[in-house]
């Protein structure tokens, strides 16, 4: 059994005390003296415990917002890519995708789903309220831990507006957090209004997939501007900000729909909602979005383009990309860019489909090791894996490495660009076959350099024209040795290897004669100025002044193409690419405007006929134009390109109001068409015929222009089929063709008599 503790004093000595008042005098003055003795130390702790909570006081407040950053808060905004049509393109930010809404914008059912569930006494308090505050408080501290949040709606703000949590918060860290967000969210409310309050909120809290913001979250999840949200979907928007991936509504709908019905059932409770109406909404269908065009995207390629260009102009504006919220107004047209993504898709289909039965790896073994090496020593295998030589071996012998690896060289590769040749802004791009995955790998329109072949010849045939050589004008179609720079003969010859006769200009760009292109060049339309002019329609790739440039030795970019071509539909004024129209920060304050500089750069007279002459390369039913024609049949020109062992497939053509240029081949030049299926006619040209035929057919795009206008100083008249020169009353096959009027054709002077007419005979046409 314990011992009984003694008590401290008898019952004789409380007795004492109490009726002895010298007795109790005496154990007064000894209580006094020990407090006297120690006096210094109790008022020595008192003053280290003030100095300390002085100390905090200041960490505290050293760490709380300026009044210039309370008033003027700068949270992440995502920032938005338009089309020209007003299509979202995407949208760039780092981590927080965010779209700014005004009050007015957002729905009565949202603030009263968000007051009744998070802040029932949102219009009542001062950004606090400190006796829960307190209990919270006490609450953590007894726990050791964050038990409870206390947090308001304008607390909440305080901490996500402002960052004050960091990754590796210990309890003194929560502590002061809280004490912070306390201390802001009342300098908040003297700051701002009600409204603007929650306006900032809803703008800034997280809803889940790296979305923030009411605005983004009604797009992501309902595929709605916010104003469109019905009481449900607010009610559910709402319900997913206590715990976005907990509450996830297509992972988790269980979890999700009982707490909208939790947030339902508050809003009836605190009189924002009748019971009658909540348990309408619970019998309501709820519709999620689903559409995720490609997470990336409508045109990713284009994005990616916009991108790289906001990188370059974040320097010379201070700007950043992907938190301030700018609106980035682009020229891409939405509904001509989902036309290029099908034209490419159906083409690609049925091309790969026929390359896939004529290629034979068997004829290219060197390269189908090599690739196999290289793809082998990439695998994932081989990087984890010491025994590196097994690894090797065994990869290069499965079948199914095999296969993947083959599938992967073999896919035909593509780069189109539409341009609207009047203002030079770009309508559509696909940089790729893959545009549907397309991370940040090759563009094919941008960022390729591929010989054109026959696609350059335009550019030849445009100088002849300027020189004052009109399209009747003959050369020799005959074999011709060029001596080169280097002392090397170069023999060039036709695609079909055929030779004879003469060929006029215009006969000689519709059959793609290699001869008469490459004697025009050594003939009447110099080298230098080939290169010259084509620089000035718009090359930018360097271009080497030899003969062989003529059959499209140097390497361009589909880019450059196409705005070149355009040139010829624009009349002879040549508009820059170009993609951003307008840049304005999340004010709607305009940062950059873009107006395209135009340059007259050719004659509209060379412009029109060389446009005439590029209409017959597709109105030639023998031709390339015939796999145009089977899609498209409103007024268009062009010319294809082939090079040597088909490597590489063009075609560039334009309407008055589009010019359009696309590649076709590989993004390893080892692997080839190696038939004439790579032929440009045949490898690139109905894609052009394609996408024009989709273009034209809808009613919402309108043609302004649907032929091409004839100068005042092109003229139409005549001429001799035998001599090529004005027709007399004499010559007995006449043909017509146009011509510049400052370089009128001479008058036949074979056949001046009636005499003559036995001599006559047709030679073309």
């Amino acid at each position: 059994m314990a011992e009984k503790k003694k008590p401290r004093y008898s019952s004789d000595e409380m007795k004492k005390y109490f009726n002895d008042p010298k007795y109790r005098a005496e154990l007064l003055n000894r209580s006094r003296g020990f407090f006297r003795k120690y006096r210094y130390y109790f008022f020595g702790a008192a003053g280290v415990f003030t100095l300390l909570m002085v100390l905090y006081y200041n960490y505290i407040v050293s760490g709380l917002p300026s009044l210039e950053d309370l008033e003027n808060p700068k949270p992440e905004l995502a920032t938005k890519v338009y089309s020209i049509d007003g299509e979202v393109l995407s949208t760039f930010y780092s981590t927080k995708n965010r779209s700014y809404v005004s009050y007015d914008s957002i729905p009565q059912s949202v603030i009263d789903a968000l007051i009744s569930t998070e802040d029932k006494n949102f219009y009542d308090h001062w950004g606090v309220t400190p006796w829960r505050f307190l209990r919270a408080m006490i609450k953590n501290i007894f726990y050791l831990r964050l038990k409870e949040g206390a947090s308001t709606i304008t607390q909440q703000l305080a901490r996500n507006l402002y960052s004050f949590q960091r990754a590796d918060e210990n309890a003194f860290d929560k502590a002061t957090r809280k004490f912070r967000e306390f201390f802001t969210s009342v300098q908040i409310e003297k700051n701002f209004t009600k409204k603007e309050i929650l306006e900032m909120y809803l703008n800034e809290i997280y809803f889940g997939r790296s979305v923030y913001g009411i605005s983004a979250a009604a797009g992501v999840y309902f595929g709605k501007q916010v104003m469109e949200l019905s009481l449900g979907e607010s009610a559910m928007l709402v319900a997913i900000l206590n715990g976005p991936a907990y509450y996830d509504p297509q992972k988790h709908p269980e979890r999700s729909f009982a707490r909208r019905d939790l947030v339902l059932a508050l809003m009836v409770q605190s009189g924002r909602l009748s019971s009658a109406q909540a348990e309408k909404v619970k019998s309501e269908p709820m519709t999620f979005t689903t559409n995720e065009e490609a997470p990336l995207g409508l045109a990713p390629h284009f994005v990616e383009y916009i991108r790289q260009q906001m990188r370059d102009k974040a320097e010379k504006y201070g700007f950043n990309i992907y938190k301030e919220g700018l609106s980035i107004y682009t020229t891409l047209d939405s509904r001509m860019q989902r036309y290029a993504n099908r034209a490419v898709e159906e083409h690609l289909a049925e091309k790969q489909e026929q390359f896939n039965k004529i290629w034979n790896w068997n004829r290219k073994p060197v390269l189908l090791e090599k690739i196999l090496d290289h793809a082998a020593h990439q695998s994932i295998l081989y990087r984890q894996f010491a025994n590196k030589d097994s690894i090797l071996t065994a990869l290069k012998s499965d079948p199914a490495f095999i296969d993947s690896i083959k599938a992967i060289w073999q896919s035909i590769e593509v780069g189109f660009v539409a341009i609207d040749p009047k203002t030079g802004g770009i309508r559509a791009m696909v940089g790729g076959r893959n545009f549907r995955t397309f991370r940040y790998g090759l563009n094919h329109v941008t960022q390729i350099r591929r010989q054109p072949g026959s696609a350059f010849k335009p550019f030849v045939y445009t100088v002849a024209i300027d020189n004052g050589f009109p399209p009747t004008y003959e050369l020799l179609n005959q074999p011709v040795t060029v001596e080169m720079a280097d002392g090397t003969r170069w023999t060039p010859g036709n695609f079909e290897g055929d030779v004879g006769g003469k060929s006029t200009l215009r006969n000689a760009i519709i059959r793609s004669l290699n001869l008469v292109a490459v004697r025009a060049i050594m003939e009447i339309a110099p080298k230098e100025e080939v290169v010259e002019y084509a620089k000035r329609m718009g090359i930018k790739s360097p271009i080497p002044p030899y003969e062989s440039i003529a059959l499209g030795t140097a390497q361009v970019t589909p880019l450059e193409m196409t705005s070149a071509f355009g040139v010829f539909a624009n009349e002879g004024v040549l508009v820059e690419p170009n993609s951003i129209l307008k840049i304005e920060d999340k004010d709607g304050n305009v940062i950059e405007e873009n107006f395209p500089e135009k340059k007259e750069v050719l004659s509209k007279e060379t412009a029109y006929i060389m446009t005439n002459m590029m209409e017959d390369v597709i109105n030639n039913p023998l031709g390339s134009g015939a796999r145009i024609r089977n899609f498209f049949h409103y007024p268009a020109a062009g010319k294809t390109g082939t090079t040597q062992d088909y490597t590489d497939a063009w075609f560039v053509g334009f309407t008055p109001q589009l010019a359009a240029g696309m590649w076709v081949g590989f993004d390893d030049q080892s692997v080839t068409f190696n038939s004439a299926d790579g032929q440009g006619g045949r490898a690139a040209a109905p894609l052009f015929g394609r996408f024009m035929k989709y273009v034209y057919e809808d009613k919402t795009i309108p043609i302004t222009e649907p032929y091409f206008k004839i100068p005042n100083g092109v003229e139409r008249d005549t001429i001799c089929a035998e001599t090529k020169k004005l027709a007399t009353q004499f010559c007995p096959v006449k043909i017509t063709d146009i011509f510049n009027s400052k370089y009128p054709p001479t008058q036949c002077d074979l056949h001046l008599t009636a005499d003559s007419l036995s001599t006559g005979s047709s030679t073309e046409f």
